[in-house]
């Protein structure tokens, strides 16, 4: 199965007659036994995708997913779970903050809810506003002062 993007960046970069890049549906996965037999490997196979899989020992193919990994267990770890529900409570609030609240670096500090439903740049710019008008108050308190 092919998928279709609109990319006009594309005509830009590569100087192409076309705007759409052709690309497959794929599933990067480790070498985990349970990724090649049984019911995935079926939906994989009704999906009409594909299953690439990593190189052995090199997490850094999927890096970010095992930093997802390693920031869930370093927060699990602090805590203590007395009765079976908790810890699925601790799981399911750490995934509301880390895609709701938190924001990421890697994707102009904003939240990966943010990104995914394309308020990026509105927020942004707002931001940029609110920057520029915070610097232009500060230089009249400062010329103020020196007055």
């Amino acid at each position: 199965m092919y998928w279709y993007l609109e990319c006009p960046i594309c005509i830009q970069d590569t100087h192409a007659q076309r705007k759409h890049v052709v690309y497959s549906l794929r599933l990067l996965s480790d070498n985990g036994s349970f990724y090649i037999y049984g019911d995935l490997a079926q939906w994989l196979d009704d999906q009409g995708m594909d299953h690439v899989r990593r190189a052995p020992y090199h997490p850094q193919t999927q890096g970010k997913i095992e930093r997802w990994h390693q920031t869930l267990k370093n927060r699990v770890l602090l805590e203590n779970y007395f009765l079976p529900g908790d810890l699925g409570n601790q799981i399911g609030d750490f995934v509301d903050y880390y895609n709701n609240k938190r924001y990421h670096e890697s994707i102009g500090n904003i939240t990966p809810t943010d990104a995914y439903f394309g308020r990026h740049t509105a927020i942004i710019e707002r931001r940029e506003k609110i920057k520029k008008l915070t610097i232009k108050n500060r230089r009249l308190i400062h010329q103020r002062q020196a007055a």
